[in-house]
This record gives C-alpha cells, sequence and structure tokens, in this order.
C-alpha cells in the first residue's frame, strides 16, 4: 500500500491556516499556496539521488555532492494545481511540466479528461501530481490511471488537503502510489467539498468566486 504523509512542519501548519482564512485574498492565497507548495518539496524531494561532483572552490580542492540527474516532471491538474507549480519549479528549474485537464460527467458524475500535454519521456521520470484538494479522489485516480496508460512508472501525488474517503479510493486504486499531505481534514459534505477545507481552491487562486 503506499504511503500516505502528513508534513506537520510547524511552517508548513502555520502557512495552512493563514490560507484558510475566508478573508484571505486571492493575492495573499497565491503567495501562500507557493511558499506551502515548496516547503512540502523540499520535504519530499529527501530521496532524491546524489552523485559525487569534485569542485575547486577559492580556497582549495573539495569532493561535492549535485543531483545525479534524475529526470522529474510535474503535472498540476487544471486548474488549481496550476497554482503548486511556481512553488516546485523554484526548487527544481530543471523539472518538466506537463498538463492534465478534467471536467465532471454532469449524468455521470465520473471525471472526463478533455486535455492532456505531457513530456514524451514519461517512462523514465519521476512523476509528481499537483493538486491542492484530495476531496473524492476521482479526478486524481483518472489522472493517475491517464498517466500510467501513457508509460509512466513512478508516481507521487502532493496535495494540500485531503478528506479520508478521496484518500482511501486513491489507495484502493492505486497501491504503488505515495500520498503527500499538509493536512487531512474531517470529510466531505453533500457537495462534496472537503469540510473544514479552504473552499474552492481554483475560485480563490484566480479570485472567480
Amino acid at each position: 500500500m503506499g504511503k500516505v504523509t502528513v508534513l506537520d512542519h510547524p511552517l508548513i501548519q502555520h502557512k495552512l491556516t493563514l490560507l484558510r482564512r475566508k478573508d484571505t485574498t486571492s493575492m495573499a492565497f497565491r503567495q501562500l499556496l507557493t511558499e506551502i507548495t515548496m516547503l512540502m518539496g523540499y520535504e519530499i524531494t529527501r530521496d532524491l539521488p546524489l552523485e559525487e561532483a569534485p569542485i575547486q572552490t577559492p580556497l582549495g580542492f573539495m569532493k561535492g555532492a549535485i543531483l545525479s540527474g534524475k529526470k522529474i516532471a510535474l503535472v498540476p491538474v487544471l486548474r488549481a494545481g496550476l497554482g503548486m507549480v511556481d512553488g516546485l519549479l523554484n526548487l527544481i528549474p530543471g523539472a518538466r511540466v506537463g498538463h492534465m485537464g478534467l471536467y465532471r460527467d454532469p449524468k455521470t458524475l465520473k471525471p472526463v479528461e478533455y486535455y492532456c500535454k505531457m513530456p514524451k519521456d514519461l517512462e523514465e521520470r519521476d512523476i509528481i501530481i499537483l493538486d491542492p484538494m484530495l476531496a473524492t479522489g476521482g479526478s486524481l485516480d483518472a489522472t493517475i490511471q491517464s498517466l500510467k496508460d501513457r508509460g509512466a512508472k513512478s508516481i507521487r501525488c502532493l496535495c494540500l488537503i485531503g478528506a479520508p474517503e478521496g484518500i482511501k479510493k486513491v489507495q484502493d486504486s492505486h497501491p504503488d502510489v505515495d500520498i503527500y499531505l499538509a493536512a487531512i481534514d474531517e470529510g466531505l459534505d453533500e457537495n462534496s467539498y472537503i469540510l473544514p477545507g479552504i473552499g474552492d481552491a481554483g475560485d480563490r487562486i484566480f479570485g472567480t468566486k
């Protein structure tokens, strides 16, 4: 079963509380989301491999360490996932960025893929899916499956807040995928919004509420 890890660093939790506030402006929300994503990214990249790098400092020679060139792809789920991209690109500027667009069919209530643009070498990359809210798990489940169908072999998910229902769905469908969160909330309301949550992340990011 894939791991579910809650990143409880004090700075992450402090900024998440500010982001949750109803009166936080869109500008502040975007900034906080970028900062939280960067802090979470620092935690989830601890296992990136290193290789020895001989260098000359101003005072002498030494053997340093640099990233060994592991290929990484970031895949934001449109549209709210876009708000998390810059936070990780600040840490990993060489990462490629794919995009996944989904909407919910009003009759079946199942996610339908309407846009997908990915790097061509997905099978060679460590993929980090970005989506602030893991609610029912439908969109994340569909995104993971779509990536696997395109050859992806190494996938992890970075979400801000998760509901137990969505976490279970993703774990049941994709036991090989690890999930990283800043918080696990109580559950879903009758409209499948996370409680207490942050409201509609996309609307709050882009000021369309």
